[in-house]
């Protein structure tokens, strides 16, 4: 056990060369496209918002084509599986061209290091790093199972950060990861997410958050953590074997269209649909966990609660992992006793993905309630049927999760990124936040709200009337303080209980519940 509380040796003492973005003025096709555009929009940057899986899995696989001298790529998770493989054929085609590649990836949750990205990392124009390793894939089960006891503070504190970014020109961050499930391709599991494409000088800034990323003290070469070894047969069989995925698997995944013209050509034509505003960039800076302080504030978090301060109207909140403890209730409180409209929506108990949170977030449901909170459940649609599901935020009828993080200020403010409101967001991952002030793109995303709080697709949470107490007591039923109402085959359904979620989900919430995780949620 001392063994394993012994710490490491910084990503420092690696052989691991100091790297930064390219300079915001290199001539490039999107520099070239985007100059114009940015004179006559002073201080302002282009966005568009990604709320299909489909746009999203086109918007990057268009970035990285696009994309001349730099690609760099920051994420959570990044598996390997189909949609993983075809944005993985597309960094390395980049790197064939000549595009200097960097990906960092935050610890790979417990497993060998996969063997695409290991192949990958052997080209000469493609670093990999992974930001705060929980172990290696020279470690054992065993001793990286030790780690999660003896390492829990190290562990606990993750890089929740997304972004991707080519040329320092254009980026795209939000809250999706790089799998599957984050892009409308997975038979089992539709993670509802919402990226937001971004463009000018908003992206400098971006870049900017990856470069002290990439070059902390917790950002390791992929080798030194890496037990395969590989020549330069292994890289060609890589890419012969991702040229092949791509060409089964493109179409059917639907990744191709937005590639029929290349990017910088749309963009200086106008056809990307880009609205042009003032925006804020708000990140995490690593020291969060590399050096984790009681003092530490956190931008994104505290920029959001200084604009929902200013708010006259409005509140949207769209968060699956929503758990806003005493001082949040008190903060949206303020804002319903000042004729401000709140409205959350969140994951329901059979929806969620995190049954843990779901029990940090349960207790909270009748303060925020009493305080005339806006409560909304989005609800586990289950799969109708063959085929694949159509694309969209609130719009395919497959099995669902909400994963999107945006929260609208007046119909006016947006702000979007990886960040919950939740105490891990606040207090131990590092997150990001784009701030966009635009009436069309703030009135999009409250739109796709106003769309998901619908009956068909979430249950309404409400304060039980004193009727259905009483009735619940005269048929013996368990009294509940809330009721769920939705609308189910055409007619008005209301529950006493969690809908759909079963005992082993209610069981687990009620474990959570009794257990000294809320910190950790």
């Amino acid at each position: 056990m001392l063994a394993a509380c012994a710490s490491r040796p910084p990503a420092s003492s690696f052989e691991r060369p100091v790297s930064h973005a390219l300079p915001a003025t290199a001539e490039t096709p999107l520099y070239t496209a985007l100059a114009p555009l940015e004179a006559a929009h002073p201080d302002q940057s282009a966005v568009r918002l990604l709320p299909s899986g489909t746009d999203a899995l086109q918007a990057r696989i268009a970035l990285a084509r696009a994309a001349t001298k730099t690609l760099d790529m920051q994420y959570y998770i990044a598996e390997e599986d189909n949609t993983g493989k075809l944005l993985l054929g597309a960094a390395l085609y980049a790197a064939d061209r000549g595009v200097r590649v960097r990906m960092l990836v935050d610890d790979l949750n417990f497993k060998d290091i996969d063997r695409i990205m290991a192949a990958l990392n052997s080209h000469d124009k493609i670093e990999i790093r992974v930001f705060n390793p929980f172990g290696s894939a020279q470690e054992s089960f065993a001793k990286r199972t030790q780690n999660l006891f003896t390492k829990i503070g190290q562990f606990t504190r993750r890089m929740h950060n997304k972004s991707m970014i080519a040329d320092n020109q254009i980026a795209i961050v939000g809250g999706r990861n790089l799998g599957d499930e984050y892009f409308s391709a997975s038979a089992t599991l539709q993670f509802r997410d919402l990226d937001v494409f971004a463009a000018g000088p908003v992206t400098h800034r971006i870049s900017d958050s990856f470069d002290d990323y990439w070059n902390s003290s917790l950002a390791y070469p992929l080798r030194a953590l890496n037990k395969q070894k590989f020549d330069p047969a292994d890289l060609d069989t890589t890419r012969d074997d991702l040229r092949a995925h791509w060409r089964k698997n493109a179409d059917p995944l639907n990744a191709k269209p937005l590639n029929k013209t290349p990017l910088a050509q749309q963009i200086a034509q106008g056809e990307m649909g880009l609205v042009w505003a003032r925006t804020e960039f708000e990140a995490d800076s690593p020291s969060k966990i590399e050096h984790p302080s009681d003092d530490y504030k956190s931008p994104p978090m505290e920029r959001l609660g200084e604009l929902i301060k200013d708010a006259h109207s409005e509140f949207q909140i769209l968060s699956p992992y929503f758990v806003p403890h005493d001082v949040g209730v008190k903060a949206l409180a303020a804002l319903t006793g000042r004729g401000v409209r709140v409205a959350v929506l969140t994951n329901s108990l059979a929806a969620t993905d995190a049954v843990a949170v779901q029990a940090g977030y349960a207790p909270y449901r009748v303060p925020l309630l009493k305080n005339g909170v806006e409560l909304y459940e989005f609800k586990p649609i289950q799969a109708e049927g063959e085929g694949r599901p159509r694309a969209g935020l609130f719009g395919s009828e497959s099995r669902a999760s909400l994963h999107a993080k945006a929260y609208v200020i007046d119909r006016s403010i947006l702000v979007i990124g990886s960040m919950n409101l939740d105490p891990r967001s606040a207090l131990l991952n590092t997150e990001l936040a784009l701030v966009i002030y635009s009436k069309p793109v703030a009135g999009e995303a409250a739109s796709l709200f106003d769309h998901g709080i619908r009956p068909q697709a979430s249950y309404r949470v409400e304060l039980a009337s004193q009727e259905v107490l009483a009735q619940l007591r005269s048929t013996g039923s368990p009294l509940s303080p809330l009721v769920w109402t939705t609308e189910e085959n055409g007619g008005i359904v209301t529950y006493n209980f969690d809908p759909q979620a079963g005992l082993y989900r209610n069981a687990l919430t009620g474990l959570f519940t009794l257990l000294p995780v809320d910190e950790q949620l």
